[in-house]
């Protein structure tokens, strides 16, 4: 694959790490403003660092945007009459949407849009997708370069502001959990460093158990509650005190700001 990415920042340059380290690309051209502090990236095989977007362009088929939104209509009008009928256009950016893409650039294209998280960066992203009736035919192409970074989803662009709170929002969510678990145990008796890998390893290890299983959650709950057991109390306490409710609540308040921001 001839891959650009444009804007090699913290999210530009977790896809390119994920790109190399997987031997994807037939060549990579990461682009930024300063490129002095990318310059590190020339010591892999056929990677290229430079400040101009449209020599980027012209020698790749495949282009990422992962720049701020504010940047990126300009950047769309900057090398809109270098893009040609195979380019491959994979936008990162929170909000933008395909018809506003389409307004600048036109709809003849492979647009595609993509919502990674944080966990991008250890190859975990939980990647959402969706394109325009163009892009559906490289969708496939997508999810063959995320999948390298983690796991992807295809779904439609009305559910993208969703998205972006269960798995990019989602991200803090859980590991506000983490941290909590993290306290509780510290409260029990154990230092801040065991508490912390006790929360962590026993939250992968949960989330493991559902995507090998194919389970319901209450299915592997019911494995580990015994009748008058510590784990039903803790868990009933914990629905008591609102726990299931405050996290459905802030997930829909999330929501709701989101659609205030894109207005």
């Amino acid at each position: 694959m001839k891959v650009a990415i444009i804007g090699a920042g913290n999210l530009g340059l977790s896809i390119a790490k994920g790109l190399i380290t997987t031997n994807a690309i037939t060549t990579l051209y990461l682009t930024r403003r300063n490129k002095e502090g990318i310059k590190s990236y020339e010591e892999y095989k056929n990677v290229f660092v430079t400040d101009d977007n449209k020599l980027a362009v012209q020698q790749s088929d495949i282009i990422i945007f992962a720049v701020q939104p504010a940047q990126f209509e300009s950047i769309l009008l900057d090398i809109k009459d270098l893009l040609h009928q195979n380019h491959v256009l994979i936008s990162t950016i929170t909000g933008f949407k395909i018809p506003r893409m389409e307004s600048v650039i036109g709809s003849d294209h492979y647009i595609i849009r993509s919502m990674p998280n944080t966990a991008i960066s250890v190859g975990k992203s939980m990647t959402c997708l969706c394109a325009n009736e163009k892009g559906e035919k490289r969708i496939d192409l997508a999810k063959a370069i995320f999948n390298r970074l983690g796991t992807t989803i295809s779904i439609p662009e009305k559910q993208m502001q969703a998205a972006t709170v269960i798995c990019a929002s989602g991200i803090a969510f859980w590991m506000r959990l983490i941290r909590a678990t993290t306290q509780g145990a510290i409260q029990l008796g154990f230092d801040a460093a065991e508490a912390q890998e006790m929360a962590m390893q026993t939250c992968s290890g949960a989330a493991s158990l559902l995507i090998q299983s194919g389970s319901h959650p209450e299915q592997e709950i019911d494995k580990v509650t015994t009748p008058k057991g510590c784990t039903i109390e803790g868990l009933n306490e914990m629905e008591h005190q609102g726990l299931s409710s405050s996290l459905i609540k802030g997930i829909v308040s999330s929501y709701e700001k989101i659609n205030q921001i894109a207005k």
